[in-house]
């Protein structure tokens, strides 16, 4: 059996003709298998949805409970059968209930990876190295400038920083999946315990975060706070109310932006980021490497990102890879491009 006849790029997305379904398609198909539940890549209204009871979840917050016509929720491990093809979610490490997607036909294994990170993140389950023959990798960050670095040391920044003006707020953008309930882990487990305060669009998932046990401390709305009584404090917000009138509330903010784009300093500077935080829910340069080499795969599917550096470094280590060339990941409301224009996911 050809990989490619396993799964096919179309208009929709990423087509398993045998098994009847798509993997995060970008317009409305019969049967959708959904990687996580960031809005580029689980959408509302195909017919049935398999996914993980979190981006399960996450998609009824943010669509409603008629996001689909039928919805099934599947484990990490869980295999499935799906006309001629098995199906088998694996952890991607990248938000709450992220999954990899091994699709099996014929002894040929095609691993779906959606977006992905290997390093530490305690909101979310590690990624798993899932063996294949051909690996579909994401290359948001895919060149060798990105490079993420420790995320605790970003952290550190922002406290040393809330330390030195203790008479200013600090307004932390973040992405409301993922990103922001990640920051603030990495301010607990730096032995911040204070409040930390929310937007009024962060709380929804991140309460959810808290359902599922996270644990991520004393949280509160920054709406109907005085503004004197938020002198000292860290407020989590969509990175589009960081530039908007609604910083006002705050007494003198220090704007800071949690994302990879943050290691081109000329983005956070265009965005007007006073204190730029390179931490990522994306795998950078060295980790993207590192876990195509951990693979196995003989050949290597790049989509949304930098994905011609990336085919040029598999084809210089011996790997058969191509561009999928995929539309509609990273760019609708994903704000990985913007810093930061709208709110989005990811980066």
């Amino acid at each position: 059996m050809r990989p490619q006849d396993i799964l096919t790029p179309q208009p929709a997305g990423l087509a398993c003709k045998a098994g009847g379904f798509h993997i995060d398609p970008v317009r409305p198909v019969e049967r959708a298998v959904i990687t996580h539940g960031h809005s580029d890549h689980a959408r509302a209204g195909h017919g049935a949805v398999l996914a993980t009871q979190e981006t399960l979840d996450m998609m009824r917050l943010r669509y409603g409970e008629n996001f689909a016509r039928s919805t099934q929720a599947i484990k990490y491990g869980e295999e499935v059968r799906l006309g001629d093809v098995t199906i088998k979610f694996h952890p991607a490490g990248h938000v709450l209930g992220s999954a990899q997607i091994a699709v099996t036909c014929k002894n040929t294994r095609v691993v779906a990876s959606g977006d992905y990170k290997d390093a530490p993140d305690p909101t979310c389950t590690p990624f798993e190295v899932v063996p294949c023959d051909v690996f579909i990798t994401e290359a948001t960050f895919g060149l060798p400038v990105f490079r993420h670095g420790n995320a605790a040391d970003e952290v550190n920044k922002l406290l040393g920083s809330a330390k030195l003006f203790p008479e200013r707020a600090h307004l932390v953008g973040a992405y409301s999946l993922g990103k922001a309930q990640r920051v603030i882990a990495l301010l607990r487990a730096a032995g911040y315990d204070a409040p930390i305060y929310l937007h009024g669009a962060m709380e929804k998932i991140t309460h959810y975060y808290q359902r599922r046990g996270i644990a991520l401390g004393e949280l509160r709305p920054v709406k109907g706070m005085k503004k004197a009584d938020l002198a000292g404090t860290i407020t989590l917000a969509p990175p589009s109310a960081t530039s908007d009138v609604w910083t006002r509330r705050f007494p003198d903010p220090v704007t800071a932006f949690a994302s990879g784009w943050m290691r081109v300093r000329a983005r956070a500077r265009q965005g007007g980021v006073e204190l730029p935080l390179v931490i990522s829910d994306h795998a950078d340069w060295d980790g993207l490497t590192a876990t195509i080499k951990a693979t196995g795969a003989s050949e290597i599917w790049v989509t949304h990102g930098q994905e011609d550096a990336l085919v040029h470094w598999c084809k210089t280590q011996g790997l058969a890879a191509r561009p999928l060339d995929l539309v509609g990941y990273g760019d609708e409301d994903s704000g990985e491009g913007d810093v930061p224009v709208s709110e989005g996911e990811g980066a």
